[in-house]
Order: structure tokens, then C-alpha cells, then sequence
């Protein structure tokens, strides 16, 4: 099989799976706001990745290797919690202070499943700038590692207005999981602030 067959071919293969997710995606029973994007596996032990998103922008990029290979990565969902005014004071926020990214909570849940089970990567972050009609594009990355080796790496682009926001992507797991426990690092970033977290969970 030659080089372009075989790039081709796996090519056809992660459309196909795309298209099989959209169709039976379904929605976290708590989320009340937004789904972006579309959910992505991973192919051949490769970190496959796709760019896909809507109208408003949103880049949402993830693939799966190592002990995760066979999973998949659901749709990516947000909720705006707070508005700037609501936020600016849960943080006692001056316009001094520049621009403020800022991770309120990090959780995976449930934190202990089994192989074939789904955890749900949650973020709560905070985005505040001096001038009220900021549009700050912000990064959300989640790094997967398992026995110190990277297995996923789900990320999201996205432009914000000041708020607080959480947002969640659903980790399919696959039902060949190897046991252990698994370290996940977010990450909120933008030009001029980054801010970071670590939670976990564990296959059992």
C-alpha cells in the first residue's frame, strides 16, 4: 500500500467517525448552555486531530493515543455562569489589575469508573479585562497523561466577553482502558494571562 493510499484511507476513516458521533451525541443532563464542535476519536494509536467548529469561531481540536486509543472525545459544551459585574465582584476585580484569567475549580467526574465508562473534564474559569467590551480569545487545553506519557489533549479556542464560564468535555473511554490512575492538567490561556490546574481520576 503506498504512502498516499494509506494517508487517505485513515483520512476517510476519522471523517466516518466524526460522522457517527454527531449522530448519537448526546448532552451532560446538568448543561443548560451551549454545545460546540463535534466530538473526535483517535485512529492507529496516532493523535488524530480535526478543527471543527461554528459560527461564533470556536476551534475545537482533541485526539486520543497510548492507553486511550478506541476511546472518543464527546462535544465540547459551556455555560456562562456569571456576567461581568458578577464576576468583577466574586473576585473584587480593579481595572488596575489588567487583564485576569483565572481557573476557579478543575474536577473530573465521576473520579473512579471503569473501561467503557464516561468522565466529564469540567472547567470553571474567570475572564476580566479593564474595558467592558473586551473579546478575549481564550485556549482551554486538558492534558490526559498516564504513567507519565501524554494520552490525550482535548483543546478548545474560543472568543469570551468578561464572565465566568464552565465548560465540559465528556471523555468516552474506551472498553480495552488500562487500569490506573490518570493525571489531568487544564489550562486556560490567553495573550496576557495563563492560569493552570491539576485533578485526576482513576480506572479501576
Amino acid at each position: 500500500m503506498n504512502r498516499k493510499y494509506m494517508k487517505l484511507t485513515l483520512l476517510i476513516g476519522i471523517l466516518l467517525n466524526i460522522s457517527v458521533i454527531l449522530g448519537c451525541g448526546t448532552l451532560w443532563e446538568d448543561h443548560k448552555g451551549a454545545t460546540v464542535g463535534a466530538g473526535v476519536g483517535a485512529t492507529a494509536g496516532a493523535i488524530a486531530g480535526a478543527a471543527l467548529g461554528d459560527s461564533t469561531g470556536t476551534t475545537v481540536l482533541s485526539g486520543l493515543a497510548g492507553a486511550l486509543v478506541g476511546g472518543v472525545i464527546g462535544h465540547y459544551f459551556y455555560d456562562r455562569d456569571r456576567d461581568r459585574e458578577e464576576t468583577a465582584s466574586a473576585h473584587s476585580y480593579q481595572p488596575s489589575q489588567g487583564a485576569v484569567l483565572t481557573i476557579e475549580e478543575a474536577s473530573v467526574s465521576p473520579q473512579r469508573v471503569k473501561a467503557g465508562d464516561t468522565v466529564y473534564v469540567k472547567m470553571t474559569y474567570a475572564v476580566l479585562n479593564p474595558s467592558a467590551n473586551t473579546k478575549t480569545k481564550i485556549r482551554e487545553i486538558r492534558e490526559i497523561t498516564y504513567n507519565g506519557e501524554l494520552v490525550g489533549r482535548p483543546e478548545v479556542s474560543q472568543f469570551r466577553s468578561d464572565g465566568t464560564f464552565t465548560s465540559t468535555v465528556p471523555l468516552h473511554l474506551p472498553v480495552g482502558a488500562q487500569t490506573g490512575f490518570y493525571n489531568v492538567k487544564v489550562t486556560v490561556e490567553s495573550e496576557n494571562a495563563k492560569d493552570i490546574r491539576e485533578t485526576s481520576f482513576t480506572v479501576s
